[in-house]
């Protein structure tokens, strides 16, 4: 299964997930996919935290299709991804289409990934923001954050060596950047990153 996940965040920093599973269909078997499909994002709609979902066909690849859908958050895209439904949905597919590539990444990630490792429909739903924008967005957490751990942590290990202290202070940083600060800081944002 080709995943690929944009990183969109709602008011409150929750983080909502973009799947773009990228399929090759088998000859004249493109009608038997399409109503598949359909089948599956009806499926998927029952599942809580589902916000969308369809199909695009390449432009330019006639048996290349991708099914795009959206959940709230990681939390709801792994309970569809694991259930006994999509696995009993997918195994009616067999024989209909065949994945060709998997990714799936969240949150900032994305950013970063090279544009030929994704899907044509992931690029549909938009590129990554400009490397500037980027920077900026970390810089406007990281110089903060470090600041108030270099004050409050580092600032109270006179004698300790530089390097454990740099290491105390990444150790420190890098999940509240991660799991804390992008998240709010990309959730404020969103429209200028877009």
């Amino acid at each position: 299964m080709a995943e690929e996940n944009q990183p969109l965040a709602d008011p409150d920093g929750s983080t909502q997930v973009t799947a773009s599973v990228a399929r090759r269909i088998e000859p004249g078997r493109e009608h038997d996919f399409v109503g598949w499909t359909d089948a599956g994002i009806a499926l998927a709609r029952t599942f809580p935290g589902f916000l969308g979902g369809g199909w695009l066909r390449n432009s330019r690849i006639d048996d290349e299709y991708y099914i795009v859908y959206r959940f709230a958050d990681e939390a709801s895209m792994d309970d569809w991804v694991s259930s006994p439904v999509r696995k009993a949905w997918l195994s009616r597919g067999e024989g209909v289409a065949v994945e060709y590539a998997t990714h799936r990444l969240s949150g900032i990630e994305g950013w970063f990934e090279p544009q030929q490792h994704l899907t044509n429909a992931v690029r549909v739903q938009g590129a990554p923001p400009p490397r500037w924008k980027q920077a900026i967005t970390i810089w406007l957490g990281f110089f903060p954050l470090s600041l108030a751990i270099n004050l409050l942590v580092i600032g109270h290990l006179d004698g300790v060596p530089v390097v454990l202290k740099t290491l105390i202070a990444t150790l420190i940083n890098t999940p509240l950047m991660v799991y804390l600060v992008l998240p709010w800081i990309t959730a404020r944002l969103h429209r200028w990153l877009s």
